[in-house]
């Protein structure tokens, strides 16, 4: 198996031991995106739906940058951290995936990264 790892300007910079996204065998696994403004240090204001918006373009980034795009991703898992903000989400989410969307587990998450209201992480292939 060889493996690639992905990093762009496009999506906020791995605070971590961790990277923006892998290539492997075909496929791009993105690390979970919250939507930290890429080159900034703060979170995009404006509550679930701009959070939302922020995650997917951080998303959107990291699969470009591996040569991949929203149109391939097969699975996205979601973490909200107040499951009441479903429905707000959901219809950012089907702004970026309305046609033949890909699979999806949402759950809500105990806490997440610098207070953020949604994270989301992809999986694509290449071709």
């Amino acid at each position: 198996m060889s493996k690639q790892v992905i990093a762009t300007e496009n999506a906020p910079a791995a605070v971590g031991a961790y990277s923006q996204g892998i290539i492997a065998n075909g496929f791009v696994f993105t690390a979970g995106q919250i939507p930290l403004v890429p080159g900034a240090s703060s979170l995009r204001e404006g509550g679930i739906a701009a959070q939302t918006r922020q995650s997917l373009n951080n998303v959107k980034g990291v699969l470009e940058a591996a040569g991949s795009s929203l149109d391939k991703v097969v699975k996205t898992t979601v973490f909200l951290a107040d499951m009441a903000d479903f429905a707000a989400f959901n219809a950012v989410y089907a702004e970026f995936f309305s046609t033949n969307p890909p699979a999806r587990s949402t759950v809500q998450a105990g806490g997440l990264p610098v207070g953020a209201l949604v994270e989301i992480e992809a999986v694509a292939t290449l071709d």
